[in-house]
């Protein structure tokens, strides 16, 4: 088998139902696991999002703002515990499937600067790696040197591992068909855009950046925009980047196997 870390994000629009507070999409949950399972990947590390567990807490205690008064302190530990509470869902379900997944909070491995990453201790993730021991993280909160506190999303994680470990694929595991010329959630018409790179990836966030525009969903990450802006660093390294549907059955293990499922594939 061909060596080197697949990195998998599971999208929190994905694994919660995000229009219902703290509640987690079991079935979709169980299918992903399973999917991961049959893939039979040697080298993954999972990191997911939060969804309904961390958007909306996030959002109603101003957390991305960094800190502005002891009011936020409460919003900190409920945003946390909550984001707690859903990768211990993921992982026991992973574990179910035989998956050897463990729970590694960013938290205590990352300090940010201006709300990005500065420090990301990498020491017990190789570790683990080296065991065939599957990591699995998420967005967290995380201390800021210049903003006491900041949300370090899913996305940002991808992308700062990608670069850090051999890392030959990543799959980004979203609600949509991939990357499209319009917002597919709200325009009809919007076409799925099949690959692309690098080049042609920035030019893409240039040019359709007013296009592409948050849900009404709260999302206190970026959106669509926040995660292929993430990626430029890790495509342009040369690793193959594929964003899927999750939401579609087979999907994730179909990509995982073998690169072949629908949505946009990012390649130099």
């Amino acid at each position: 088998m061909t060596k080197g870390l697949t990195l998998v994000k599971l999208g929190g629009s994905v694994i919660t139902v995000k229009e219902k507070l703290l509640t987690p999409n079991i079935v979709a949950i169980r299918r992903l696991a399973k999917e991961i399972a049959e893939s039979r990947v040697e080298e993954l590390m999972i990191i997911h999002g939060g969804g309904s567990f961390g958007h909306p807490l996030a959002k109603q205690y101003a957390i991305q703002e960094g800190y502005k008064d002891h009011s936020q302190l409460k919003g900190i530990n409920k945003t946390h515990q909550a984001m707690l509470q859903l990768n211990k869902i993921l992982v026991d379900v992973l574990i179910h499937h035989n998956i050897p997944a463990f729970s590694v909070v960013p938290s205590s491995c990352v300090l940010a600067k201006s709300g990005r990453i500065k420090v990301f201790a990498t020491d017990t993730l190789q570790a683990l790696l080296k065991m065939r021991i599957v990591p699995v993280l998420f967005g967290d909160i995380v201390l800021d040197t210049d903003k006491g506190f900041t949300i370090i999303s899913g996305d940002q994680l991808i992308a700062a591992s990608a670069t850090r470990f051999n890392t030959r694929k990543i799959v980004m595991a979203v609600d949509v068909d991939g990357l499209h010329n319009g917002d597919p959630k709200t325009d009809a018409s919007a076409k799925p855009i099949r690959r692309l790179t690098p080049r042609e990836l920035r030019t893409f966030i240039n040019a359709r950046a007013h296009k592409i525009e948050g849900t009404k969903i709260t999302d206190v990450t970026g959106g669509m925009l926040g995660k292929v802006a993430e990626l430029i660093p890790a495509v342009e390294a040369g690793i193959l980047t594929l964003i899927i549907n999750a939401k579609k059955d087979d999907n994730l293990r179909m990509v995982l196997s073998s690169n072949e499922a629908a949505g946009t594939l990012i390649e130099k």
